[in-house]
């Protein structure tokens, strides 16, 4: 293979050579051009100067004013000056050369001693006057002829200019046909040919490679896409047929699991969840029946959640199995999705499935982290081997079950969790407020019928003050118990709680109570929202209970760290002593503070009012139920384990 230039550098050596060829064409033309019309501008001023010659005759004959004849000679005098000198911008200038040159010196001497004879005082005859105009003017004609002469030449020098440009034009299209047709058609008819033949069939085709330009690489990398193509065929249909199956294959199954997944994610109860998986599953591995165990909290049985086309003499025998009596029972703990081969009735009386003629069970076991929780079984009548695929999609189908069941558990043992907690609440609630108020009455009882069984009016009458006093303050207390527990949180905002919490609070007291929210920050979790109500609640109780105040306000903070600040301008206390019953409600707020891992500070001065400042961690949780969720999912299934 011969070495070449490439297809771009053979292109642009051509053009190159043509445009310089042209370009140099181009600016003689123009220089020719340029010099033929400032001839034919001098030949027009000489001309010119011919008829001025004649109007300064005609002049000096009439007897014009000395100014005007000055001014005609003036003009003479600009008229040689400018056939001198040229004038660029016309253009005009004289295409000099010795004849040119010499008859305009001929013309410049003969006007330095013709012009004292025109400005003469008094004028001259007008017999000298003609014959110095004539003269004048045949030197004028003798240099208009001899320009002209020189402007043919130049005219003949264009003319074959542009001959010469109209053979470039010729040449450089027979030149550019050749070389396209060299270097870029036939290898195109060559590189067509071969195309032509490879749709046929013919894969033994090969383009002939004798360049190293781009056609040439074209050529080289046909030839070994057709070697490539001849050595692939054979095999070929074979390969896109096997991996068009196994294509097919993969689809199937990420539909199933995706419809699975789907099914699992809208089940709201376990039967229908068991049931609806075992119905699936049998329709995408095409066995004849399935069903779905569960082991109890022991390992030691299998408890049937659900089945499919599972013969119903057979779901009474086996609705609570006990590990390892049958074939398909196997809680170790590194079991494995497996085929069992089901013996005849004759040879194995024990095995159920083979009285009804399944001859194939699929064991799948159920895993949650690694913890066994149970199997599902498919049928088959037939025997069964399992690729390697089914038996991953099998695993897949097994473990969102078991996410799903969990799940579901899960969200039971947040409910049951959730209502615990508010039990717990109420019972704290109950005991804090209501119980240590009936035990003052109580004891207000017991003076009142001390004081009756003596006789002492002033003792009873004391009693019976503090008695209804106590009265009203336990309904009081019930009814903030109501309003506490009636305050619905909202997981996007809780300013809306914050102005149902201080309207509640002034139609009780009557009092001006201010909400201020600034910041930004991310939502709090509900169960956090309940507790920092319960905190503002019991702050806004002491209020009202003890502050005597006249202006309550709530700033809110958000941010990383959110704030909730509660002040007043009541009588305030002196927070280093212990003020007896009212100090119950400050041991409730650090309470429900710390179950959300919040600190509240209380600053209070005796006549200066209170300020309670409650500040949540970065990431607030309520550890109570987070604990009590953790254990709650643990017994939940060790319930469900046991049945």
């Amino acid at each position: 293979m011969q070495y070449t230039a490439s297809l771009s550098k053979k292109f642009m050596r051509i053009g190159a050579s043509l445009l310089l060829v042209a370009l140099v064409s181009i600016g003689l033309t123009l220089w020719v051009t340029w010099q033929l019309e400032g001839g034919a501008a001098a030949v027009n001023e000489a001309g010119r100067m011919r008829m001025q010659t004649w109007r300064l005759a005609s002049a000096v004959q009439a007897g014009v004013e000395r100014a005007e004849l000055q001014a005609l000679v003036d003009r003479f005098d600009e008229s040689l000056v400018l056939l001198r000198e040229g004038d660029p911008s016309r253009p005009l200038f004289v295409p000099w050369d010795d004849q040119v040159r010499a008859r305009f010196n001929d013309v410049e001497s003969l006007w330095r001693v013709e012009r004292p004879l025109w400005l003469a005082v008094p004028a001259a005859p007008a017999q000298d006057l003609m014959k110095a105009g004539a003269a004048f003017v045949d030197a004028s004609d003798r240099l208009v002829l001899v320009i002209e002469q020189h402007l043919s030449r130049l005219t003949a020098v264009l003319n074959l200019f542009q001959l010469l440009m109209m053979l470039l034009a010729i040449g450089g299209a027979v030149i550019m046909l050749f070389t396209g047709y060299m270097y870029v058609i036939n290898p195109l008819a060559q590189l067509r040919q071969g195309l032509r033949k490879l749709e046929s069939g013919d894969f033994r085709t090969r383009i002939e490679v004798d360049t190293v330009d781009e056609f040439g690489q074209v050529a080289a990398g046909f030839n070994h896409m057709t070697a490539t193509l001849q050595s692939l065929y054979e095999g070929l249909e074979a390969k896109v047929e096997a991996k068009t199956r196994r294509i097919e294959a993969q689809r199937a199954r990420l539909e199933a699991l995706y419809k699975v997944s789907a099914f699992l994610a809208q089940a709201g109860s376990i039967d229908e969840l068991a049931r609806g998986f075992a119905q699936r599953v049998r329709a995408v591995m095409k066995a004849d029946a399935a069903a779905v165990r569960w082991s109890d909290d022991a390992n030691q049985r299998y408890l049937m959640l659900a089945s499919d086309c599972f013969p119903q003499e057979l779901v009474e025998e086996e609705r609570s199995l006990l590990a390892g009596a049958c074939a398909c029972g196997n809680l170790r703990p590194d079991a494995r999705t497996r085929v069992i081969p089901i013996l005849s009735h004759d040879e194995a009386p024990v095995r159920h499935c083979a009285k009804v003629g399944y001859e194939s069970v699929v064991a799948v076991p159920i895993r949650l982290q690694q913890r066994l929780l149970g199997e599902f079984n498919l049928f088959f009548r037939t025997p069964v081997l399992l690729s390697a695929d089914e038996i991953e999609l099998l695993d897949a189908l097994a473990s969102h079950l078991a996410s799903s069941l969990e799940g579901l558990r899960a969200d039971a043992l947040d409910r049951e969790a959730a209502v615990a907690e508010e039990r717990a609440l109420l019972a704290r609630n109950l005991h804090d407020s209501i119980a240590q108020s009936l035990a003052f009455l109580k004891i207000q009882v017991q003076l009142l019928r001390a004081a009756v069984q003596k006789g002492q009016p002033l003792q009873m009458q004391g009693a019976l003050d503090e008695l209804d006093i106590g009265l009203r303050e336990s309904i009081s207390d019930v009814r903030e118990l109501l309003v506490h527990f009636r305050t619905r949180t909202n997981t996007d905002d809780i300013e809306q709680a914050l102005q149902e919490t201080l309207q509640k609070f002034q139609s009780q007291t009557g009092l001006s109570a201010q909400l201020q929210v600034h910041g930004q920050g991310l939502p709090l979790p509900s169960d956090v929202q309940v507790q920092v109500l319960h905190v503002l609640q019991e702050a806004l109780s002491n209020i009202r209970k003890h502050a005597g105040a006249t202006q309550v306000g709530l700033e809110v903070s958000k941010g990383a760290r959110w704030r909730f600040v509660v002040h007043d301008n009541g009588a305030g206390f002196d927070t280093g002593k212990h003020p007896g019953q009212s100090h119950v409600g400050l041991n409730i707020m650090r309470e429900r503070a710390g179950r959300i891992g919040a600190e509240v500070e209380i600053v209070s001065r005796a006549g200066e009012g209170t300020t309670v400042t409650l500040t949540l961690p970065p990431h607030p949780e309520v550890s109570g139920t987070v604990a009590a969720r953790s254990s709650g999912v643990a017994a939940a299934t060790a319930g469900a384990h046991g049945g």
